[in-house]
This record gives C-alpha cells, structure tokens and sequence, in this order.
C-alpha cells in the first residue's frame, strides 16, 4: 500500500549532514517511532521536525497535525480504494468486490507490516486519537456507502448502505484487533474471513442482473 522509505536513526534524530528534506512516508516513520519511544502525549509536532531535519512550517506542507501523521496518506488511498471499488464489473457480487477491496486496501509489503502494527495499534487504543479516528472512519464508511448504494439503486445516506458501511468497518476493525493480538499472524486472512461472514446477509438485497 504504501512504499517502504529509508529508515531513520534508531532514536529518530536526523543524521549527520542529512539535508533538510523529506518524504510524506518518512516523516511518518519518524512520527512512528517517536510516538513508540515517547507515547502520543509526549510528541510535539517540533520534535517530529527536529527527528526528520525539516522545520515545523514543512511538517505543516505535509500533515494538518500529529495526528493526521499516525494515518500517513489515507486520503490518498481512501481515492484509490473508491477506483478501484468502480472497476468492479456489474457481474462482480457485491459483497465479494467490497471484500476484495478492502483486502487490497490493507495488503501490505513485509517491511511496512511491523509500521502498520504500530500504526494500528496507536488508532485503536491511544484515547487522544478517539476523536480524529472517528472523523477517518466516517470517511473509509462513506467510500464503502456509495458503493453499496450505487449497487443498491438507493441513496447513499439510505439505511441499508449505511448499515453495511457500518458492518464492514466493525468487521475490518474485529480483524485489525485480532491481528494486533496474534504476533506472526496475516492480517490479510483476517479481513478476508470477517468479510466473507457479512456477504450472506447482506448479498440477498442485491438486484438481480439481466442474463
């Protein structure tokens, strides 16, 4: 999903004769790993520049705050899952094209696994991220929401989009919280397997296409 950027000094300082400049991706590293080392609470936005070698007001050019660096480029791929999510052949069940999607939106390369671990796990139990998380999951919920309702022939704000979007973000969020508990274990499967258990339920309210 996202490239693997060079890594930073193990205690995120910027290296010697490092010039002052970066990439989205390792500043979000940098972020990372100081929010490990310190806690969220304990980073400011000056430390995650100071760690990259940038100032603050080119953090800035990259990320509205902190918290939008624990997310890295979601709005970015939040686009490519709503194209690839419109590539889908009418033919393509449903539910099998959202399964499929969001597996891929979370497919990631060996070397970022261990990031997105941290990530994740920074999202799912950090209290001052709650709220930003929210706004992030409204977002992922409305991609998946117009969707269903272009299928569905109904509007997006309709109930019956609304409440898969809601039922495939808690099944993506039941799978990332088994796969932060299970070390060695593919995230990949989980989301496949608690995805695969909405399709039944909801595949049944699809229109029928013409033979």
């Amino acid at each position: 999903m996202r490239k693997s950027p060079s890594s930073p000094s193990a205690d995120g300082a910027a290296r010697i004769g490092r010039r002052p400049s970066t990439s989205r991706a390792q500043l979000e590293q940098h972020a990372l790993r100081l929010f490990a080392a310190r806690g969220f609470d304990g980073v400011t936005v000056e430390d995650i520049a100071a760690a990259a070698g940038i100032g603050r007001r080119t953090f800035f050019r990259y990320y509205r705050s902190k918290n939008d660096a624990v997310w890295g480029d979601f709005e970015g791929e939040l686009r490519r899952m709503r194209e690839v999510l419109a590539g889908y052949p009418r033919e393509t069940p449903m539910m099998d094209a959202l399964r499929e999607a969001i597996v891929d939106f979370n497919r990631l390369d060996a070397s970022q696994l261990p990031w997105h671990r941290l990530r994740m796990s920074l999202i799912l139990e950090v209290p001052a991220l709650q709220a930003h998380s929210t706004l992030r999951y409204a977002e992922w919920r409305t991609v998946v929401a117009e969707f269903a309702a272009h299928r569905l022939g109904r509007p997006t704000d309709d109930l019956l989009p609304q409440v898969i979007a809601h039922a495939c973000l808690g099944a993506a969020l039941a799978a990332y919280e088994q796969w932060l508990r299970h070390d060695g274990s593919h995230l990949t499967e989980f989301l496949d397997d608690a995805l695969r258990a909405l399709a039944p339920g909801f595949q049944a309210y699809e229109p029928r296409s013409e033979p």
